[in-house]
């Protein structure tokens, strides 16, 4: 196996702001984290739309399309889920460096794990926004849009987030959706809060 110390980053001819300058837009990350069924991929999916709809390149990474292909190695161990995240943040992290807006929708239960995603663009200075949908148990267990909560319920399944693994809620997201949200609500309220972390515009200061 080759050591870590021969692989060395080779850099393109341009930098980050000439690509989003020529490009006429700026990347970023949205990370949706809730329990399953809170509604982060209908959100997501929302947000996506309007984006693109509006001329702003974005693209979807669901925590389930991801386990399909990329991610398909991986199981639901604590050390699997961790790796789960970092893949998909260091995916979302070359989309927004392109000039896309990377819409990640996962569970991502620890919160270890979600500050890494946070850290790893704070330090290649990519606006990165966490949105948290603050869905309660009880009614993701009502939805169970998978059947999912049925299964654990009946101990067909294991290791379920929220069941019998933790989830650990975030305490300073940029964002929390009720889970009572209206979708064109919960929409506007995250593409404000992406228009104010990636260009400091406050929606507040252009309504009065």
């Amino acid at each position: 196996m080759r050591p870590v110390s021969d692989v060395v980053p080779h850099a393109g001819h341009l930098t980050r702001p000439e690509r989003w300058a020529a490009l006429g837009t700026r990347g970023a990350t949205v990370w949706f984290t809730g329990l399953s069924g809170a509604g982060k991929s209908t959100l997501a999916a929302a947000v996506e739309q309007r984006l693109v709809e509006g001329g702003r390149g974005a693209y979807r990474l669901d925590g389930d399309n991801l386990r399909t292909g990329l991610n398909a190695d991986l199981g639901f161990s604590a050390e699997a889920r961790l790796e789960n995240i970092r893949r998909a943040a260091e995916v979302a992290l070359l989309f927004a460096d392109a000039g896309v807006v990377a819409l990640v929708a996962l569970i991502s239960p620890y919160a270890e794990a979600r500050l890494r995603a946070r850290e790893l663009h704070q330090r290649a200075a990519v606006p990165f926004v966490e949105v948290y949908l603050a869905t309660s148990i009880e009614e993701c267990a009502r939805r169970d849009p998978k059947g999912l909560y049925a299964r654990a319920s009946a101990g067909n399944l294991v290791a379920f987030t929220g069941v019998d693994d933790p989830y650990e809620p975030p305490t300073a997201p940029d964002l929390v959706v009720p889970g009572n949200s209206s979708l064109q609500t919960s929409v506007d309220r995250v593409l404000e809060t992406l228009d104010r972390v990636t260009f400091g515009i406050d929606p507040m200061r252009h309504t009065s």
